[in-house]
C-alpha cells in the first residue's frame, strides 16, 4: 500500500488567538465552538460564520484545558496557575470568579455525563466539583500525576490518565477499580466510544502509540495503533464511533478507522496540534495547535504502435484532423463489415470528440466481431467517457488477457486505464495505479511520468477553477516535478497516448509551468510565483519562451506590482526578511522605481543590515539626486554601520536638499530635524552640568595620561560614543536631553580613590605630560599603587580615575581651597570610590578593615560617607573579604565593622546627606582621627557640614576648627558642638582647641516620660501662677538665635550667679582642680578644671563674676511643627546624580535672626498655657552648663572643665534671669 500523503490545506481556519491554542470544544446545538489558547483567553465562535461571538478574559494564566456540559450551558476551564473558571454556555459570561483549584496547572477537566459534577486533574491530585455550587466534593483524589480524565458515556467510571498508570475510578464511591500500566510511560490522553465499550488512550514520545481497552476485562484489545512518532496529545471519536482522529506533537492529526485500526488519512500542521474533535455531525475535524488558529479538515468518504498503426486515418489523428480519420475509418468499415479493428479505431476518433454514444457503439460492435485488445481498449475508454466505472474496469480487465507476455504494453494498457479514469474523475485511483505501475516496473518510469504529469494538470486545473489555490499549485509542482526534459518525452512507444487522447506534450509541460506560477499568484504567493516562473524560464527553450511572451509580460508586470504592494504591507509589520524578498522580486521584474528601492533599503535597515542597505539608498540617490530622502537613508545605514562621520556628513546634505526644496511642504520637513551644531551645543551644556560636580583634573584611565576638563572633553568626542549620538540626535524631532545626559554620564563618570597616605606619592609633577603606566616612573614612590588603582577603574568600567596625591596642583592655592572646598561633591559624584588597605593582607578574616590605619586618618571619613558605591581593597588589589557585592555599603558585613569601627551609624554610611544638624555627632566621628597637617582635621569636615570656608594652611587647629563651628553656629543655630571637654581655643573660649575634645559621647541626659510630665505639670498649676508660666515661655519664646561675630558668640541662655567657689579634694588624684560650687537657684555641683579658681563665698566675696548659664535651646519649647529650619534641611534629591553643588551649600541665616516669628499661626492652634507648664518641668530637669567668667571687659569666657558640669534648679518656681551673654 502507498504511504498516506499529509494534506496540508484545511477548508478554513478560525484565527483570533495571540498564542497557542490547546484546547477545542463543540457545543451539542452544532452552531458554536469555544477554544482555550496560551494567551489567557476562550474564543466563543460562531461555526457557520467563523466569527467570534466573545473573547472570554479571566484566567491569569495559560489556558490548559476545557469542557462543555452535554446539554451545552456550561463551559469549564483551567489554566496553568491551577486556575478554574464556569462559564455560561449561551452568552460567554463568567459564572464564578477564578476558583484556585489547584496548586499546579489543571491539565484536564470534564463533565459527568449529567452536568452535576467536574472532574479536574492536575499535576498534584484529581478533585470533583459540584456545579451548582462550585465547592469540592469530598477530599482530593491523589493518583500521581494527572494528564488527562474522562467520565464513561454513562457516567458509571471515570478514567484517569498518569504518567505511570492508567487508573479506572467508580465516581460515585470513589472507588479504584482498576489500575494498569497503559504505555511504557505517561498515559497523556484518553476517549471512550460513545456506546462505552473501548477506551483509547494515547503515549508519549517514547511509546507514541494509541492502545485500545476492553472495559469488561481492562485488557489492550490488538495490537498498538502506530504512525505517529512523538506525544499523543488529544483523542477525538465520532459521533458513530467509527473514526478515530488524534494529534500529535509530530504536527499531524491522524485520521482512524476503528474497525480495522487502519490510519486513512493525516492533516498536517505548520506546528504541533495540541487539541482535536470531531463536529457533532461527524463530517468535519477540528484542530488546534501551536500555530495560533483552529483548522477544519473535511472528512473524506471513503512502444511500439500495437493499438493505432500507422495508417493515413493515424496520420489525421496525428494532425487533429478528426472528421477526415473519422471518414476514412468509415469508409473501412463500409468496405469491411466486419472490420472490428476500423469499428475501434473510429470508437477512439468519437472519444476524441466526446461522442460517446457513438464510441461505445464502435467498441462494443468490434468486440462483437472479435474481441481484441483494441476493442477492450475502446470499449473500456467510451464506458468511462460515460461514466460507468465498474463496467469500464470490467473492460480493461478483459483486455490484459490480449496483452500475453508483453511488459511495454501491459504498461502501455495501465496507462490508458489511468487516463480514462481521470475522464472518469476518478483521479485518485488513477494516480495509485500510476504510482503502483512505477514501483513495479522501472521500464514504465517515463511512461508514468509521463501520465503523472497529465494527471496532475488535470487535478490542478479542476482545483484552480474551484479557488482551492494551494492544492493547486500542489499539482502543478508535482507536475513540473514529474516531468523530464521534453525530448525524452517524445518517444514511440508513448506516442499511441498522445493519439488516444488528444495530448500535446509541450504545451502540457507549458501549461504546466505556466498554471503553477498563476495558482501561487492567486494565492498570494507571490515570492513563490516569481521563484516557479525563474524555474519555468530555466526549463523551457526559447521557441518556448516566444510562444509565451505576452503571457510572460503580462504576469511580470501584475507579479511586480503586487510583490511591491506586499513588501508594503510586510514592511509596515516589520516582517523585513519578507519585505526584502518581496522589493528584490519586484526589482528582480524591472520595477527601477526609487519607491521600492527607498523601502527595501528602509527593510534592510529594519534587519541591521547596514552595509547591504547602504548601496539601495544610493541608488535612490541616483534615481532622485534632488530628493533628501535617499540622504536620509544613506545616513541611517551608515550611522547603523558605524561610519558616523560620513553619516553627518550626508545628513548636512540633507538638510541643504531640504533647506533648498521648492515646495514649503518639502521645507517644512526640515523643522524635525537639528543641525549637529545645534545638538554639539546642546551636549556641551549637558557635559559643562556634569564637570560642574566633577573633579579639575583626573587620570585617563587607558593612556594613564592627566587631563583637565577640556583634555577630557575631547577626549570624549573623539570617541565613537560621542559620535554616534550626535549621527543619531540630530534625527530625533526632540534633543532627547535623557540619552543624551546618560551618554555624558556614562563616559565622563570616574573613580575616586581613598588611601592613606605612606611617605611620598606621586604628585601632579611628577606625573604631568606622562603616562603613568611608562615604565619610566617606576622610580617614582607610590606609582606602583597609582597604576594599580588606574588599572581596577579600568577594569570596573570607568574612562576616568582621581587621586588626591597627583590630581590637585598643591602649588596652586586657589586650586588648593576649591579642591579642599569640593572633595565632599566629588566623592559624592563619583561612580565609584576604590578604598584601598595598604595594611590588610590579602584573605584577612573580618575585624582587619577595623584596625587598618585608614581608619585613623581624618580625611577618609568623607572618602566612605559621601560616595554611593564604594568598594574596599586589599594591599594585592583583591576584594576585601573577597566581598562580591557590587557596593559594599549593600554589605551587612562590612558596613557593621564600619559602624563598630568608627561609631558611624548604617544610615549615616549608606545615605549620609551634608548638613549642620547635629553637629555634635559629626565631630565626635572625628574626634579620634588623625590628620598630616592640623588644619586638615577641620578642612576635612567642610563637606560633611556643608560649608565652603577659605583654606589657609598655617593658622593651626584651633583656628581652623574655630572658624568651621563659628559658621556652624552662625548658619544654623545649632550649639551641640559647643558640648565638649577640655581646653578651650584661643578662637573662642566656648569653643574647644583641639577635635580631640569631642571624643566623649554627646551628653545625653534622660528625658521625662509623658505621664511623668503630666503629673509634674498638675503639680505646678498647684503652686505655680499661670502668669508666671506665661512670663517664662513669652521670654524664652522671643529669644533670638546664637550668633557670632568677630569671634564673639553671643549666646542666649539661663544664667544662674555662682555665690561660692571653694577647692576640694578630688577623689582623682591625677585630675586637675576640683572646685566645690554654690550657684543661686541651683543645686550644688564639683567642676573639675585645669584652670586656677579664685576661691570666695558670702563671707569672703571677690570682684570677679561668675555665672553658670544654661544655653537655652529653641527645641526645648516642643511647638508641634518644630523642625530644622528648611535652609539647614538635607537637599531631598541629594542621592540624584543631577544634583549641583548649591545643593549642598545654603546661604547662611541672619545670626540676629528672631525665631520667634518662625510659627505666627501656631499661636491660637495650641494651648500656649499648656506649652508653657510643661516647658517649665523640662527647665527643671538636669541640664548641660557652662562656666563662665567674667572679664573686665564686662564679656565672658568659659572656663573649660574636665567633665561635663550637669546642672539642676533648686526650685523651678523662682524667678530666672534669661538674656543673651557675649563671650570671647
Amino acid at each position: 500500500m502507498s504511504q498516506l500523503v499529509p494534506s496540508t490545506t484545511p477548508l478554513r481556519t478560525f484565527e483570533d488567538h495571540e498564542d497557542a491554542v490547546r484546547a477545542v470544544a463543540v457545543f451539542p446545538n452544532r452552531r458554536r465552538m469555544v477554544t482555550g489558547s496560551y494567551d489567557k483567553t476562550l474564543c466563543l465562535w460562531d461555526l457557520e460564520t467563523g466569527v467570534v461571538l466573545k473573547k472570554m478574559e479571566g484566567h491569569s494564566s495559560e489556558v490548559w484545558a476545557l469542557a462543555v456540559s452535554r446539554d451545552g450551558q456550561i463551559i469549564a476551564s483551567g489554566d496553568a496557575g491551577g486556575g478554574l473558571i464556569a462559564w455560561h454556555g449561551e452568552t460567554g459570561e463568567s459564572l464564578t470568579k477564578p476558583i484556585k483549584a489547584h496548586f499546579k496547572g489543571i491539565s484536564s477537566v470534564d463533565f459527568s455525563p449529567d452536568g452535576t459534577v467536574l472532574a479536574t486533574g492536575s499535576r498534584d491530585d484529581m478533585k470533583l466539583w459540584c456545579t451548582k455550587t462550585w465547592q469540592m466534593q469530598g477530599e482530593p483524589i491523589y493518583c500521581g500525576d494527572v494528564n488527562c480524565v474522562r467520565y464513561s458515556p454513562s457516567g458509571e467510571l471515570l478514567a484517569v490518565g498518569t504518567t505511570n498508570n492508567l487508573h479506572i475510578y467508580n465516581p460515585g464511591t470513589r472507588e479504584r477499580v482498576a489500575s494498569f500500566k497503559g504505555h511504557a510511560n505517561w498515559n497523556y490522553s484518553l476517549a471512550w466510544t460513545p456506546d462505552g465499550t473501548r477506551l483509547l488512550s494515547g503515549g508519549s514520545k517514547s511509546d507514541p502509540t494509541i492502545r485500545e481497552w476492553d472495559p469488561s476485562t481492562w485488557q489492550q484489545v490488538g495490537h498498538p495503533w502506530e504512525g505517529h512518532t512523538s506525544y499523543i496529545n488529544t483523542i477525538a471519536i465520532d459521533p458513530t464511533g467509527t473514526l478515530v482522529a488524534s494529534a500529535s506533537t509530530d504536527n499531524h492529526v491522524r485520521f482512524w478507522r476503528l474497525s480495522d485500526r487502519r490510519n486513512i488519512g493525516i492533516f498536517e500542521h505548520s506546528a504541533w496540534p495540541n487539541t482535536v474533535t470531531f463536529s457533532v455531525d461527524g463530517r468535519h475535524i477540528l484542530s488546534g495547535g501551536e500555530d495560533k488558529k483552529i483548522s477544519e479538515w473535511a472528512v473524506s468518504k471513503g512502444t511500439h504502435s500495437k493499438i493505432l498503426p500507422v495508417t493515413t486515418a493515424y496520420h489525421a489523428c496525428a494532425t487533429g484532423d478528426l472528421s477526415t480519420a473519422e471518414h476514412l475509418l468509415t469508409q473501412d468499415i463500409h468496405t469491411d463489415a466486419n472490420d472490428y479493428t476500423s469499428y475501434a479505431h473510429r470508437s477512439f476518433v468519437m472519444a476524441r470528440k466526446h461522442n460517446w454514444d457513438h464510441a461505445l457503439e464502435d467498441a462494443i460492435k468490434s468486440v462483437s466481431i472479435q474481441p481484441s485488445l483494441t476493442g477492450y481498449i475502446s470499449k473500456g475508454i467510451a464506458l468511462c467517457g460515460k461514466g460507468y466505472v465498474q463496467e469500464a474496469r470490467a473492460a480493461f480487465d478483459v483486455a490484459s488477457i490480449f496483452v500475453k507476455e508483453d511488459p511495454a504494453t501491459s504498461q502501455l494498457l495501465l496507462l490508458i486505464k489511468a487516463i480514462a479514469l481521470v475522464n472518469a474523475d476518478q483521479h485518485n485511483e488513477a494516480m495509485l495505479l500510476v504510482k503502483e505501475l512505477a514501483t513495479a516496473s522501472p521500464d514504465a518510469d517515463l511512461g508514468c511520468r509521463f501520465v503523472e504529469t497529465y494527471l496532475n494538470v488535470q487535478l490542478g486545473t479542476k482545483a484552480l477553477g474551484d479557488a482551492r489555490l494551494d492544492e493547486a499549485a500542489d499539482h502543478f509542482t508535482a507536475a513540473v516535478n514529474a516531468g523530464a526534459p521534453l525530448s525524452k518525452f517524445v518517444h514511440e512507444t508513448y506516442e499511441d497516448l498522445t493519439l488516444l487522447f488528444d495530448w500535446d506534450l509541450e504545451a502540457l509541460f507549458l501549461t504546466a509551468h505556466q498554471k503553477r506560477c498563476q495558482a501561487f499568484f492567486s494565492a498570494g504567493k507571490s515570492l513563490k510565483a516569481l521563484e516557479a516562473y525563474n524555474y519555468m524560464m530555466d526549463a523551457i527553450d526559447e521557441s518556448a519562451k516566444a510562444s509565451c511572451l505576452v503571457w510572460s509580460n503580462a504576469f511580470k508586470q501584475e507579479c511586480s506590482a503586487v510583490c511591491a504592494a506586499n513588501g508594503d504591507a510586510a514592511l509596515a509589520a516589520s516582517d523585513y526578511d519578507r519585505a526584502i524578498d518581496l522589493y528584490s522580486a519586484a526589482i528582480t521584474l524591472n520595477s527601477a522605481s526609487t519607491t521600492v528601492f527607498a523601502n527595501r533599503s528602509k527593510a534592510k535597515l529594519g534587519k541591521m543590515l547596514w552595509m547591504e542597505a547602504l548601496p539601495d539608498a544610493q541608488k535612490v540617490i541616483e534615481l532622485d539626486s534632488l530628493s533628501s530622502l535617499g540622504y536620509k537613508l544613506k545616513h541611517a545605514a551608515l550611522h547603523g554601520a558605524q561610519r558616523y562621520d560620513e553619516a553627518i556628513q550626508t545628513f548636512q546634505t540633507m538638510l541643504s536638499k531640504l533647506d533648498n526644496a521648492p515646495d514649503i511642504q518639502t521645507q517644512q520637513l526640515r523643522q524635525q530635524y537639528f543641525r549637529p551644531s545645534q545638538v554639539e551645543r546642546a551636549i556641551r551644556q549637558v557635559i559643562d552640568a556634569k564637570l560642574e560636580n566633577a573633579p579639575l583634573r583626573v587620570l585617563d584611565t587607558t593612556t594613564g595620561l592627566l587631563c583637565d576638563r577640556e583634555a577630557q572633553i575631547s577626549a570624549f568626542k573623539s570617541r565613537t560614543e560621542y559620535k554616534e549620538l550626535l549621527s543619531s540626535t540630530v534625527m530625533r524631532p526632540d534633543l532627547d536631553t535623557e540619552r543624551i545626559e546618560e551618554v555624558v554620564r556614562r563616559n565622563l563618570q570616574y573613580a575616586m580613590l581613598s588611601h592613606r597616605w605612606e611617605g611620598r606619592e606621586p604628585l601632579l609633577q611628577d606625573i604631568q605630560g606622562k603616562s603613568v603606566y611608562e615604565s619610566k616612573l617606576d622610580s617614582v614612590c607610590g606609582m606602583t599603587k597609582l597604576r594599580s588603582f588606574c588599572k581596577t577603574a579600568r577594569g570596573a568600567g570607568h574612562n576616568w580615575a582621581w587621586s588626591d596625591t597627583c590630581c590637585i596642583d598643591k602649588t596652586n592655592n586657589v586650586e588648593l581651597h576649591e579642591s579642599v572646598n569640593s572633595m565632599f561633591v566629588w566623592y559624592h559624584h563619583s561612580a565609584l570610590t576604590i578604598i584601598y588597605l595598604s595594611d590588610v593582607p590579602p584573605s584577612s578574616k573580618s575585624g582587619a578593615l577595623a584596625t587598618s590605619a585608614w581608619n585613623t586618618r581624618g580625611w577618609t571619613v568623607q572618602e566612605f560617607i559621601a560616595p554611593k558605591i564604594i568598594l574596599f581593597y586589599q594591599n594585592n588589589w583583591t576584594l576585601y573579604l573577597d566581598d562580591r557585592t557590587p557596593n559594599h555599603k549593600e554589605s551587612v558585613e562590612i558596613v557593621q565593622e564600619l559602624k563598630n569601627a568608627t561609631g558611624i551609624d548604617r544610615s549615616a554610611v549608606v545615605a549620609f546627606r551634608p548638613s549642620m544638624h547635629g553637629a555634635r555627632e559629626k565631630l565626635h566621628w572625628a574626634s579620634t582621627r588623625v590628620t598630616t597637617r592640623q588644619e586638615d582635621i577641620a578642612y576635612s569636615l567642610f563637606g560633611i557640614f556643608g560649608v565652603r570656608l577659605p583654606v589657609d594652611y598655617g593658622e593651626k587647629q584651633d583656628y581652623a576648627l574655630g572658624r568651621l563651628l563659628q559658621e556652624i553656629v552662625a548658619r544654623s543655630g545649632d550649639i551641640t558642638g559647643l558640648d565638649w571637654v577640655g581646653k578651650s581655643s584661643v578662637f573662642n573660649s566656648c569653643l574647644p582647641a583641639s577635635i580631640t575634645s569631642y571624643k566623649a559621647p554627646p551628653c545625653q541626659l534622660p528625658s521625662l516620660p509623658e505621664d511623668e510630665i503630666q503629673s509634674l505639670v498638675s503639680s505646678l498649676r498647684k503652686t505655680v501662677t499661670v502668669n508666671f508660666a506665661l512670663n517664662i515661655y513669652t521670654q524664652l519664646r522671643h529669644m533670638s538665635a546664637p550668633r557670632f561675630a568677630t569671634q564673639r558668640l553671643h549666646l542666649p541662655c539661663i544664667a544662674f550667679d555662682v555665690k561660692e567657689v571653694r577647692r576640694v579634694r578630688s577623689p582623682d588624684p591625677e585630675a586637675h582642680f576640683t572646685y566645690g560650687v554654690k550657684a543661686d537657684g541651683l543645686q550644688d555641683l564639683l567642676i573639675t578644671t585645669e584652670e586656677t579658681l579664685v576661691q570666695f563665698w558670702p563671707a569672703r566675696p571677690t570682684e570677679r563674676h561668675i555665672i553658670l548659664v544654661r544655653p537655652w535651646d529653641l527645641s526645648l519649647l516642643k511647638l508641634p511643627d518644630f523642625a530644622e529650619p528648611a535652609e539647614f534641611m538635607e537637599s531631598s534629591d541629594f542621592q540624584h546624580d543631577t544634583e549641583s553643588e548649591e545643593d549642598y551649600w545654603t546661604p547662611p541665616s541672619s545670626p540676629s535672626h528672631d525665631w520667634s516669628d518662625d510659627y505666627p499661626e501656631q499661636q491660637d492652634a495650641f494651648d500656649i498655657e499648656s506649652r508653657a507648664f510643661r516647658l517649665l518641668v523640662r527647665l527643671g530637669q538636669p541640664f548641660s552648663a557652662f562656666l563662665l567668667a567674667q572679664q573686665r571687659s564686662g564679656e565672658y569666657k568659659r572656663i573649660a572643665s574636665d567633665h561635663d558640669i550637669i546642672g539642676r534648679v533648686n526650685d523651678i518656681r523662682n524667678p530666672m534671669d534669661i538674656r543673651t551673654i557675649e563671650i570671647l
